[in-house]
């Protein structure tokens, strides 16, 4: 298997995204992780009962 080719750009030979697609990902997936956390959290709170 040959790992070198000449015809590749620099983006290509350090396996970037032009786009950015994968810092998208990223921040979408900490985004939903939070969300999630957040809401686990007020189901948690909700559902304990008052002290009295």
């Amino acid at each position: 298997m040959e790992s070198y080719d000449p015809n590749k750009n620099p983006t290509e030979l350090r396996q970037a995204s032009p786009r950015k697609m994968n810092l998208r990902v990223l921040i979408m997936s900490m985004v939903g992780l939070i969300l999630l956390f957040a809401l686990v959290y007020i189901i948690y709170t909700v559902a304990q009962p008052n002290p009295n």
